[in-house]
């Protein structure tokens, strides 16, 4: 007999002996007792099967028990905190502006009607280079001063015409008069022809309206026909990839201690790379312009932004990303701190900005704490 035939009879014996030791057995009480057995709830004595079925529920010290099955669903995630020194962050309130390199602005140099330029009249969103004619503006005036410039148009028309009739003369006599003269006449000819098309160019030429930058046109509402007054704002041009931040600091030092500095939109986080900083007090602040470098972002000009400047000044603390916060109670910002395999804790901090997509910790977490970084909203919602 080989090997495989013993095994095979060992195995017959054993489930043979299995069947007569439970064949005159009623199992019907033990189903009676499995069925009024209560649920296991998550306590200190509940097993991990028993944990595994339940839901999660908020327990009556404030924490969460979350099922592991659970915690895979929404996607919960932890990672441990270190009690560090961090670079002390200031937040300023700035803007966005157009790039002032690369920017640029067209305005009226006088009140005039707006003609449309070789391509149409141009609007936002057009692509234009440096130089391009973008419109035409043809001086306006009222009625009594467009007569004075009609009667200087007559009256210089008329010192031409004699002008150039005595220069014949002079001509006619070329080696009789001197030579000087007839150099004179000639001379005051030019003149006067220079005086008249500069008039006539201000009664019915129209000024060509040219791009100061290469770029977007991003701001114009002006029509065909339009009267507009001098010093008015006819086009806004800018390079959609060079934009700048404008902030006001109220701390004079800030530029001195400023190591780096990010700000933070509706859409997602910007890198900023600081330009320079002004010394003289606009609303009782001091202008900071920080260029953006993160490319192709998703501002408009005027846009408003939380700027986070990082100083040289350090604190203690714990740096975790800013989707461990949420809100609890009334309103108080909080992190959950992952205790256990299948139990949160809710602790109540002060965070403080380190950059766009960080914050410090400075209270409420020790060394070594497993701090949610992704559901933590989710988890605020369990009841």
């Amino acid at each position: 007999m080989n090997l495989r035939s013993i095994f095979a009879s060992v195995t017959l014996s054993c489930f043979a002996s299995a069947a007569l030791a439970h064949g005159g057995e009623d199992h019907s009480q033990d189903n009676k007792a499995a069925a009024a057995a209560p649920a296991s709830t998550p306590g200190d004595g509940a097993t991990a099967s028993g944990r595994h079925a339940a839901s999660p529920q908020r327990l009556p010290d404030g924490s969460l028990f979350v099922p592991k099955p659970l915690q895979r669903q929404i996607g919960v995630r932890s990672q441990r905190v270190v009690i560090a020194p961090l670079s002390a962050t200031i937040e300023l309130n700035g803007q966005v502006i157009a790039d002032p390199e690369t920017g640029g602005r067209v305005q009226a140099t006088f009140a005039g009607s707006i003609e449309p330029g070789p391509k149409g009249m141009p609007v936002p969103g057009r692509k234009v280079s440096k130089g391009e004619i973008l419109a035409y503006l043809r001086p306006v005036s009222s009625a009594i001063e467009r007569g004075n410039q009609r009667a200087q148009q007559a009256e210089l028309a008329g010192e031409l015409a004699i002008a150039e009739a005595r220069l014949r003369r002079l001509q006619a006599l070329e080696g009789a008069v001197a030579h000087k003269e007839i150099e004179a006449a000639r001379i005051e000819r030019g003149a006067l022809r220079k005086r008249l098309a500069a008039t006539s160019a201000s009664i019915d030429g129209a000024e060509p309206l040219r791009a100061p930058a290469a770029g977007v046109i991003s701001a114009s509402s002006l029509v065909a026909g339009q009267v507009v007054d001098a010093k008015e704002i006819l086009f806004e041009i800018i390079d959609p990839s060079r934009l700048a931040v404008e902030a006001l600091a109220y701390q004079a030092g800030i530029g001195a201690t400023l190591i780096s500095a990010s700000a933070l939109s509706e859409q997602s986080a910007l890198e900023l790379a600081f330009v320079g900083g002004g010394r003289q007090m606009r609303e009782q602040a001091l202008p900071l312009l920080f260029r953006i470098v993160t490319p192709n972002t998703l501002v408009a000009v005027g846009q408003p932004l939380k700027v986070i400047v990082r100083t040289a000044h350090e604190i203690e603390g714990a740096a975790v990303p800013r989707s461990a916060l949420t809100r609890i109670g009334a309103g108080e910002t909080a992190v959950w701190v992952h205790t256990e395999a299948e139990r949160f804790v809710a602790r109540r901090v002060h965070p403080q900005a380190l950059d766009a997509n960080t914050v410090a910790i400075s209270d409420g977490l020790h060394d070594g704490d497993r701090v949610v970084i992704e559901g933590a909203g989710l988890l605020s919602q369990v009841r």
